[in-house]
């Protein structure tokens, strides 16, 4: 019995390893083609738009992981359904339980795989890539830490808490520094807004520090023009996105959210989704049984890999609809997050039960 688990486990890898090989060197892609618009802008020529493609490749994976687990799978059990092995199988009384145990034994060796890659590999790769992108184009020196995103403007280094979007920043802190005397003022802000026309932001309840040798001067505006090499785009490589945290970077930053009296939300949501994303591949694995064991022999190897595709794109988009309600209507995050896995694992049992 264990040579037979070891033969589908390793058939359910081969067939996992393929799919994932294809859909990441698709989306790889078109990832590939958008970006070398921007070449030319800094150093950003066609060696640096591959740099940034490889470094986002370990997050692609991950978040293609459980459709290609579903895929291969299918892959794997349709091979041995057409070639008559699983008649063999069934023939030797071997039953549907068993053959299920097994692919779940599979199932949790590339759970584990999506782990390590979710936890240690995609979020230092997608760090890299986004300040990688951020300092060739721009040429500047831009990163972002859970105490916000940093960058220095000629003399002055920048510290931006909150970012709500592209064009709106709050929480504002501007250090400029006479690099023969120190430092020479501290500039808050709470808010900011770009005004597009004019290239510029409009800081709104500035708090201005002067220092010099005698004396330090504190001014209170409400309303200052700030002009900066800060821009949109910028912003857009380097904003703080929850889908590229670790599980405990997501805790870390959740916690200094709601000390600094921020919303967390969306940073919950994709915290409880990175916790149940191992489970997922295993849900994936436990579809893709009942759709090969009841099917008939005669269904061909391309249109059980539709069958997975379609599958796989199906639970994405109702995962990211429900994700999205979630966070218009302020669902609980943990359910939100539990809700499509839980549906499509409850399919699966019903649909196993119905062929056993």
């Amino acid at each position: 019995m264990n040579t037979l688990n070891r033969y589908i486990a390793t058939e359910i890898f081969k067939g996992t390893v393929v799919s994932l090989v294809i859909l990441v060197t698709l989306v790889n892609f078109f990832t590939f083609a958008d970006e070398l618009r921007s070449i030319g802008q800094g150093g950003y020529d066609f060696w640096a738009v591959a740099k940034y493609v490889l470094l986002t490749s370990p997050s692609v994976l991950y978040d293609l992981f459980p459709s290609a687990a579903l895929i291969g799978t299918m892959f794997a059990l349709g091979s041995m359904a057409n070639n008559r092995e699983l008649v063999a199988m069934r023939s030797a009384g071997v039953s549907v339980t068993r053959i299920i145990w097994a692919v779940l034994r599979a199932g949790l060796v590339l759970a584990i795989f999506s782990i390590i890659n979710g936890e240690l590999v995609a979020p230092a790769a997608n760090r890299m890539a986004r300040e990688f992108k951020a300092t060739i184009k721009d040429n500047r020196v831009a990163f972002w830490s859970i105490y916000g995103f940093w960058t220095r403007d000629g003399r002055s280094f920048i510290n931006i808490r909150r970012i709500e979007d592209r064009t709106k920043l709050g929480d504002i802190t501007i250090y400029k520094f006479d690099f023969e005397k120190g430092l020479e003022s501290i500039q808050h802000a709470e808010n900011a807004d770009y005004l597009d026309s004019e290239k510029r932001w409009l800081l709104s309840q500035v708090l201005n520090t002067r220092i010099d040798a005698s004396r330090v001067t504190v001014e209170r505006s409400p309303r200052n023009v700030w002009e900066s090499v800060i821009n949109p785009e910028l912003l857009s490589v380097v904003v703080v996105n929850p889908g590229n945290l670790s599980i405990m970077g997501l805790d870390r930053y959740i916690r200094f959210l709601k000390e600094n009296g921020q919303q967390s939300h969306k940073f919950e949501l994709a915290f409880w989704q990175r916790a149940i994303d191992p489970l997922i591949t295993l849900v994936m694995l436990l579809v893709a049984v009942p759709f090969v064991l009841n099917v008939s022999r005669s269904v061909t190897m391309g249109q059980r890999m539709m069958v997975g595709v379609v599958i796989g794109l199906l639970f994405i988009l109702f995962d990211r609809m429900v994700g999205h309600l979630g966070l218009v209507y302020s669902f609980d995050p943990m359910i939100a997050a539990m809700l499509p896995g839980t549906l499509f694992f409850v399919l699966s049992l019903f649909m196993i039960k119905r062929m056993m």
